[in-house]
């Protein structure tokens, strides 16, 4: 039983350290859009990945770490809506 309860402190403990590995309440939504941004900021930050993958694609390297840096803005799309939020839609209007 100490071994379950040394395990899940030490995963509790990694957790609080390092924020991509998720905590019990982490959604889909965020660990995946921790996965691509984590993923993204590896390309743009290593050279060697970087002309890789603009040599494939034939594309300047300025072009696509450019690029890799725009999609982690919202690699997965936006948020999903939380539960209580209300989606507004704005009232038709007539054209009188």
């Amino acid at each position: 039983m100490a071994d379950k309860l040394r395990t899940q402190q030490e995963l509790e403990r990694l957790q609080a350290k390092y924020v991509g590995t998720g905590h019990p309440d982490t959604t889909s939504w965020e660990w995946k859009t921790n996965i691509h941004r984590d993923t993204y900021s590896s390309i743009a930050g290593h050279p060697p990945l970087l002309s890789y993958i603009a040599l494939a694609e034939n594309e300047p390297v300025a072009k696509v770490r450019s690029r890799m840096i725009r999609k982690m803005l919202q690699p997965v799309g936006p948020p999903p809506p939380r539960e209580g939020d209300e989606i507004f839609v704005p009232p038709r209007q007539n054209g009188s």
